[in-house]
């Protein structure tokens, strides 16, 4: 019959020998550390997800779209051209909507550029005469020609082209800023994932011999590692807490100074239920990636130890 180790006899259980280390939290700068990471992780998450808007508006809104321009010097002749344009879109059976755009329109529209256009005209600076066309379907490049090559037989100098070649360079560059916040959503990660290693490497040294006295005690591995990760997770919920609301703060301020803009295209960027429900979800991954990594950092650091 096996005698019980005289290091256990009259010793107390693990649970209360686990208050040992229970002042030997990691915290030190952790909380701040992680809401900084929160933050700047909600606002590159809030960046994406506007930039991703922007483009799903702005991609349903010309979707479809045709432009006609009629190039002509001669007024009388350059109104003919566009009514034949009009007359010749407003008979097809795949076109939605068809309008002239008002010369009141156009002028304002010229108006920052060349300033009065009825001036502009009389120097010889030809102002087209523009057609809206929506189609009834997504415009492809055998549609366009062969609209195209109809509409020239009765307005020789019209131009026909399809609104979604025109945002293509800005479609690519939205494109590119998004993967851009992914990426740094990532470094943001990892780098928060590389802190509280970190941070928790240095609490099990300053706590080394009190681990000992605790494995000999009969903690396990997983029971100390536990007592990390109860003191990673609350660092990490004050930070995201913090960090959430400084990211929510930068955001609603980004998104005042951006709706001063007026421009249709950024009032498409604007964050829905979904986006929200994202960006809230973000210190609660957090705080998963924090208590994941230390635990997983706790564990590796005792076998060493043993």
């Amino acid at each position: 019959m096996s005698t019980p180790s005289p290091i256990r006899r009259g010793a107390p259980r693990f649970g209360d020998s686990a208050r040992l280390l229970q002042q030997a939290r990691i915290a030190g700068p952790m909380p701040w550390v992680i809401a900084i990471m929160i933050a700047l992780t909600v606002m590159a998450a809030a960046a994406g997800l506007a930039l991703n808007n922007i483009a799903g508006s702005a991609r349903d809104e010309i979707a479809g779209g045709i432009t006609v321009q009629i190039v002509e010097g001669a007024p009388i002749e350059r109104d003919r051209q566009a009514e034949r344009a009009v007359s010749y879109f407003s008979n097809r059976e795949d076109v939605a909507s068809v309008r002239r755009v008002p010369d009141e329109e156009l002028s304002a529209l010229l108006a920052p550029w060349l300033g009065d256009v009825g001036a502009a005209e009389d120097d010889g600076v030809p102002i087209p005469a523009l057609v809206d066309v929506r189609l009834s379907g997504p415009v492809t490049a055998q549609r366009l020609r062969n609209m195209r090559d109809e509409l020239l037989a009765q307005a020789p100098a019209a131009r026909i082209d399809a609104q979604a070649s025109w945002l293509g360079p800005v479609f690519d560059a939205v494109r590119s800023l998004q993967f851009l916040a992914i990426g740094l959503i990532a470094l943001l990660a990892l780098t928060s994932a590389a802190a509280v290693w970190l941070a928790a490497r240095s609490a099990l040294g300053s706590n080394r011999e009190t681990i000992e006295v605790i494995h000999h005690l009969g903690g396990t591995d997983g029971q100390i590692a536990g007592i990390f990760q109860r003191s990673i997770a609350w660092d990490a919920a004050l930070g995201g807490a913090a960090g959430l609301l400084l990211g929510l703060a930068a955001v609603f301020m980004l998104g005042q100074q951006f709706a001063g803009l007026g421009s249709g295209l950024v009032a498409g960027g604007g964050l829905g239920p979904l986006d929200w429900l994202a960006i809230a979800a973000i210190p609660v991954i957090g705080i998963v990636l924090a208590v994941i990594t230390a635990r997983l950092t706790v564990i590796a650091a005792l076998r060493r130890m043993i």
